[in-house]
């Protein structure tokens, strides 16, 4: 018997992330948004991943009576004090595209002249499990991670999303966006956070959740 598990995300770029990463559970029949219908569009106004993760993970919990994974995730830049943070998304402004996003980054890196040993950054990323529990959900497990790098001023590849071109992982001479999909989920601070919340659910579900 399988168990469904709805991925709280209409971004397709960690949808296919998710899809690999989540592959080793058995036992667990992976939905996205597009298979469910209409849910609601989730504001994401926490001050921390962790609040907006879990903040998204209920609210689709209790409005499809499913099991939920949510992710929230950001850039964090040192020289910039941690921003864009948890806005990330939307840093060029709520209906930003990733190009607009990138475009304001090496901007305010330019603007205050940050030498490139002082551009290192991280990737971080909360994952937050929610069982629907009638009208009121409760979040399970939660799960965080980081992926250590620095900013490059000129971007380079085209097999990720968000912020890829631009960070180069420690270890690598090259930006996350030259990457496979496979190299990446070795590194990445969503492989590290979803490899945990894959042993929770192993033993989640092998306890007949």
């Amino acid at each position: 018997m399988t168990r469904p598990l709805l991925l709280a995300t209409r971004n397709q770029g960690k949808v296919h992330e998710f899809e690999h990463l989540l592959a080793s559970v058995d036992g667990l029949h992976v939905l996205t948004l597009l298979d469910v219908g209409e849910t609601p569009l989730v504001v994401e106004d926490g001050d921390t991943f962790e609040a907006n993760a879990c903040k998204k993970a209920t609210e689709i919990a209790r409005a499809t009576g499913l099991l939920v994974l949510s992710d929230d995730s950001g850039l964090e830049v040192d020289a910039l004090h941690g921003q864009p943070g948890v806005h990330s998304a939307r840093y060029a402004g709520d209906t930003a595209s990733d190009a607009d996003n990138n475009k304001r980054l090496i901007a305010e890196l330019q603007r205050l002249a940050v030498p490139q040993e002082r551009r290192t950054a991280r990737y971080r990323v909360v994952l937050a499990l929610a069982e629907p529990e009638g009208a009121q959900p409760m979040v399970v497990h939660i799960e965080h991670a980081t992926c250590e790098g620095r900013i490059r001023l000129v971007p380079s590849g085209d097999q990720g999303f968000g912020y890829d071109p631009y960070f180069e992982p420690d270890g690598f001479t090259c930006s996350m966006a030259e990457l496979s999909l496979e190299q990446k989920n070795k590194i990445s601070h969503r492989a590290k956070a979803s490899a945990q919340m894959c042993r929770f659910l192993v033993d989640y579900l092998a306890a007949g959740r």
